[in-house]
């Protein structure tokens, strides 16, 4: 998977700016009346940007990570100048190296090497994601805005430095799916998206059960298990006795079928249910959902938050490692699985976090996150506020340009 991942990164630098600069020939010609006004880039496909300077078209960042990672990795360099990163072998992935306190980063208080980002463990000084995402984000630093999905409440030292620090204007105009839930149906269905396909028939069996009683289970896309972390998972959920709905996805396990043994199927078989994908929105707003098992990818850390639902976090890569901190440390509403998993440590979790007393206190944490979401995104709201400000930039760079 990460083979796959580097190889994704590797096409997109070499194969993206020049049809992407045909494209803008093609769009822009501003001496008969027809001009692109601003372009709207990936904060990680900063290729763009190249090209926006040669056509002189102004260029705006969307950063689909949280601020917390985009300021992570802003600091790198200087992890690598001090010689923190990259690993210098193996052995200090289990070594406590990990656990190097990091206290110089502004806006980010208590921090660990572990906490900041998959991305820098490896050994290879060249190692080309590694160089790649320090790349993108130093680029993505010079455009002059920067749109992030979250929400001022939210991440607000982060934002703080950020905007201290480097030249874009910052707005703020998350959570993107509570901004989108706002539209009108006839709108909505042209930007709702998914990578499979969903089966929504798993909303009707949450219909059958109880208030905030179901554990709903989601690695995510791209997340990858060994065979035997998946049974652990699989064994510590079904010892909890609590029902749950399970993405699992063909690919989820590395080289091999997602097969569970069958004396784990008959004890589960009347209070779990089993799906290749879902709604995963519609699936987190539902009321019988109680908890979430999830890799802490920054949408489903944001989706979670927007919908009040507690989190166990098992964070796999890049920037998943930082939000899982965020999440259990700063804004109380997780607690971490130890990646090497053992399914008396998983039962344990989901007893403490469905029924526990810092469950009781996580899950009051995620209803406050809940509510200052919402918050966010109503008139006169951070977010509601910023984005009309974005669309008054926007307006007035169209203006400038006719």
């Amino acid at each position: 998977m990460m083979e796959d991942f580097e190889a994704f990164l590797k096409s997109v630098s070499v194969n993206c700016t020049a049809p992407f600069r045909d494209l803008m020939r093609k769009l822009h010609h501003p001496s008969d009346g027809h001009r692109v006004t601003c372009i709207i880039s990936d904060a990680f496909m900063t290729f763009s940007l190249k090209v926006a300077e040669e056509v002189g078209v102004p260029e705006v960042i969307f950063c689909p990570a949280g601020a917390c990672t985009l300021m992570a990795i802003a600091q790198y360099p200087e992890l690598i100048r001090r010689g923190l990163a990259p690993l210098e072998d193996e052995s200090y992935m289990g070594s406590g190296y990990l656990d190097t306190t990091i206290d110089w980063i502004p806006g980010m208080r208590d921090m660990c090497l572990r906490d900041l980002g998959g991305f820098i463990r490896v050994t290879d000084p060249k190692d080309f994601t590694l160089n790649f995402v320090i790349d993108e984000v130093q680029n993505s630093l010079k455009a002059s805005m920067t749109i992030f999905n979250t929400f001022e409440d939210l991440e607000h030292e982060v934002l703080h430095a950020i905007r201290s620090m480097f030249p874009p204007r910052i707005y703020t105009i998350g959570p993107l799916l509570l901004q989108c839930r706002l539209l009108p149906d006839d709108v909505l269905k042209f930007v709702k998206s998914s990578m499979w396909k969903e089966e929504v028939e798993c909303l009707k069996w949450l219909d059958s059960h109880e208030a905030t009683s179901v554990i709903y289970v989601n690695f995510g896309s791209t997340t990858v298990s060994t065979p035997q972390q998946l049974i652990e998972f699989a064994w510590g959920i079904a010892n909890s006795n609590h029902p749950f709905l399970w993405v699992i996805r063909p690919d989820l396990v590395m080289g091999d079928h997602t097969i569970l043994p069958q004396d784990l199927m008959d004890e589960i078989e009347e209070r779990g249910m089993h799906v290749r994908w879902c709604p995963q929105e519609d699936v987190l707003a539902h009321p019988s959902i109680g908890l979430f098992l999830t890799h802490c990818g920054w949408n489903s850390t944001l989706e979670s938050i927007s919908y009040g639902v507690p989190m166990l976090c098992w964070p796999f890569f890049a920037d998943q490692q930082t939000n899982c901190r965020y999440a259990c440390n700063e804004w109380g509403v997780g607690m971490e699985i130890d990646n090497n998993v053992k399914r008396e440590d998983i039962e344990g979790l989901i007893m403490e976090m469905m029924g526990g007393k810092k469950g009781k206190e996580v899950r009051e944490k995620a209803m406050k996150w809940k509510e200052s979401a919402e918050i966010a995104i109503k008139e006169g709201g951070s977010s509601h506020t910023n984005l009309e400000l974005l669309i008054q930039e926007l307006a007035q760079l169209r203006d400038v340009s006719n």
